[in-house]
């Protein structure tokens, strides 16, 4: 399967040497709800190629069927991916074109596809993306928090402790955050972020995006908690957790804790202008706002 505008979108680097006897990898995006989402392109794709490597081959399954499409399924999950790989490298190598899928979304976002793609460009497979859905995305788009710059961030730990512990090295991440949480977690995962961001911090629940009972609620973190808790309802379906990026207050409190952790100890073994001359070096915070902290430390 050949055209000039996959020829366009292909790219190997330097290191990987191209089979021009191969097949091509295609990595499809597939709807995440409304199957009307899915692209011309997409489909097109689907019905051509020798072979699609899904997630679940009887979710897909219900897709093709969907769509009166009879391309072969075989499975490429998070549990025999590495070991299946090199089934489906060698069909590709005997210049079969092949098709990577999800269950929904696009293949390798907090889905499995990672161990085949890496494995088929390092054999000079060429691998081309077919763009389309995908839920962080969708919920980005529509969610009124700061889209210029973002961080995602997939599914945090399960248990709380962990969950924690990666809130809180984000707390001071001024990007806007993205996650994913299964919905019986969705509670939980709220109020450790409330505990660890604040209530104040502006958040977006984004929930079965697409399908007939979407929700996109935004509202400070303490009343989504509630909101979630008293509505059982919220608490099903896929889930989009986007929190609004960290803003330093004025004063002392612009400062992190480790900035203020550097500035004490400097303060503890140096005159005050040379301790907040390193420390501005050391931190990168400005010199000017350092000196102003350091002087109402020492008062």
């Amino acid at each position: 399967m050949r055209d000039s505008c996959d020829a366009e979108v292909s790219a190997v680097t330097l290191s990987e040497a191209p089979n021009s006897q191969a097949g091509t990898l295609y990595v499809v995006a597939t709807p995440i709800g409304n199957l009307d989402d899915i692209g011309v392109r997409a489909l097109r794709v689907l019905r051509e190629v020798a072979l699609i490597a899904a997630e679940d081959t009887r979710h897909s399954q219900r897709l093709l069927q969907h769509f009166g499409i009879q391309t072969p399924l075989a499975a490429c999950h998070e549990h025999n991916e590495r070991d299946e790989s090199g089934r489906f490298l060698a069909r590709l190598q005997a210049g079969e074109d092949v098709a990577l899928i999800s269950d929904a979304g696009t293949p390798l976002v907090s889905d499995p596809g990672f161990h085949l793609v890496r494995q088929a460009r390092a054999a000079g497979i060429r691998v081309v993306p077919v763009p389309g859905p995908c839920a962080l995305i969708a919920a980005l788009s529509a969610a009124g928090l700061p889209s210029d710059r973002f961080i995602f961030e997939g599914f945090l730990p399960a248990r709380a402790a962990g969950r924690r512990a990666r809130l809180e090295l984000l707390k001071e991440e001024s990007r806007t955050l993205v996650f994913y949480e299964a919905p019986h977690r969705i509670l939980e995962c709220l109020e450790d972020m409330q505990a660890v961001f604040g209530g104040g911090r502006q958040a977006v629940l984004a929930r079965e995006l697409t399908k007939t009972f979407e929700t996109l609620k935004g509202a400070p973190l303490a009343e989504l908690c509630a909101w979630v808790a008293a509505d059982n309802n919220q608490q099903r379906g896929e889930c989009v957790v986007l929190v609004a990026g960290w803003q330093a207050p004025e004063g002392e409190e612009a400062l992190s804790a480790e900035a203020l952790r550097v500035l004490d100890l400097l303060l503890a073994e140096l005159p005050l202008k040379r301790a907040t001359a390193l420390a501005a070096e050391i931190t990168g915070v400005r010199k000017n706002l350092l000196y102003q902290v350091a002087l109402e430390r020492k008062s």
